[in-house]
């Protein structure tokens, strides 16, 4: 799994180099690009955390529980920062985390039972580490975007790398799988800079909210491709959604 996740974030590495050069952006600050890289390695370690809290705990409470967690941190950075959004903002902000709870939600084997305290600490620092990842990346892309994610992809790479070394796991993907790796290191690190574009234009805790409810394509896209179908939960977890965008928007 980290060989994937090296391999998609060296294909986001050299796709921002490319932007880049191809915008001719200017090199941003030493202090933008020192937290850049903080972001890298915060959101490589809380990645890392999550993965290995989804092997060993109950999937259906480590996820969603990293999920709001990582919304969690920017939220609540926003609140201190920027103040409180209005009532019907805040109360958008509420129904978001609801439906993140419930889209990454899944039902689980009854082999499960009895673990449901496995992997809660590793998913809390995952939380942790990913929300960190969407504050820090907000001091480092106030000027730039595109080289800002080049040193942010370059720390999460050389921490998967460092990982996949230490842990001596097989990092190649297989050749079956790996254009959709690539492609997944593309469409992951463009959604990383059209973040970094909402929160040049707009509000810490809706750039934050409405990103953090990219759980819904993962289960839009299983539904159409994969043919997977949704739980109860789930269902009323993309209705939910629906109707926290409209609310933190308006």
């Amino acid at each position: 799994m980290y060989g994937v996740v090296a391999v998609a974030h060296a294909t986001g590495l050299v796709f921002m180099v490319a932007l880049a050069l191809l915008f001719q952006e200017v090199l941003p600050s030493g202090a933008a690009l020192a937290w850049a890289a903080a972001a890298g390695l915060v959101g490589g370690a809380g990645l890392a955390c999550l993965y290995r809290a989804l092997a060993v705990g109950k999937m259906g409470l480590n996820a969603p529980l990293s999920s709001v967690v990582a919304t969690l941190v920017p939220l609540i950075f926003s609140f201190f920062s920027e103040g409180l959004p209005h009532a019907w903002r805040l109360a958008g902000c509420v129904v978001a985390l609801v439906s993140i709870w419930l889209i990454a939600g899944q039902n689980q084997a009854p082999s499960y039972r009895g673990q449901e305290s496995a992997g809660l600490g590793l998913a809390v620092v995952a939380g942790v580490g990913l929300g960190g990842f969407l504050l820090l990346i907000k001091f480092a892309g106030s000027t730039a975007v595109f080289w800002p994610l080049v040193v942010t992809r370059a720390g999460s790479l050389g921490l998967m790398l460092t990982m996949i070394g230490a842990s001596r796991s097989q990092w190649r993907p297989s050749s079956g799988s790996l254009g959709w790796v690539l492609l997944a290191g593309l469409l992951d690190t463009g959604a990383n800079a059209l973040y970094v574009l909402a929160l040049q234009r707009g509000s810490l805790a809706v750039a934050a909210i409405l990103s953090s409810l990219y759980p819904a394509s993962t289960v839009i896209l299983a539904r159409l491709v994969l043919k997977e179908r949704w739980s109860r939960l789930q269902g009323i977890g993309m209705a939910t959604a629906l109707l926290a965008v409209a609310m933190v928007s308006s």
